[in-house]
């Protein structure tokens, strides 16, 4: 499990800025890193685009995809993600867009986020994970650190 300030340690060290896309955390994931100190040499900025509305005007996200797989997809993390990174001066950018609840449905149920990666250079990455009812506030925790994780892991697979 990685924190904040691991993960600024491994982006230092790989001359790396991060910039984050956030629907359902509301940038709590730009909140843990920049809670740490000196986190601005690291952390490039932060979107917050809880509505689809802003998820195309702040990421260039596609109408046709938020309209046909809705706003919890991978390939609306995908795009988000993209538009983070070629909206900012980063090299490494992380989204998430998901169910934080309560609520849900059948084929989206709460608890289901889905996350996406896109770095300089290389092919973008997503995948879902399916937290459970954890209620709202242990989705969003639990979303922070997988995002963390994440984050940390494609660092470090820079590395090798």
């Amino acid at each position: 499990m990685t924190d904040a300030a691991q993960l600024l340690d491994l982006a230092r060290a790989r001359g790396v800025m991060i910039a984050t896309a956030e629907s359902c955390t509301g940038g709590m994931i730009a909140a843990a890193i920049t809670d740490v100190p000196g986190s601005s040499d690291v952390f490039e900025r932060g979107f917050v685009t809880y509505s689809n509305a802003a998820k195309r005007e702040m990421l260039g996200v596609r109408a046709d995809s938020l309209s046909g797989h809705g706003a919890v997809s991978t390939l609306v993390a995908r795009e988000m993600a993209e538009g983070a990174l070629a909206r900012s001066a980063a090299q490494l950018a992380l989204s998430v867009t998901g169910i934080a609840g309560p609520g849900g449905s059948g084929l989206k149920p709460e608890g289901r986020v889905c996350f996406g990666l896109a770095q300089t250079g290389r092919k973008p990455r997503v995948e879902t994970v399916d937290f459970g009812p954890l209620g709202r506030a242990g989705v969003r925790q639990a979303t922070v650190a997988h995002a963390l994780n994440l984050l940390a892991g494609a660092l470090l697979d820079e590395g090798q």
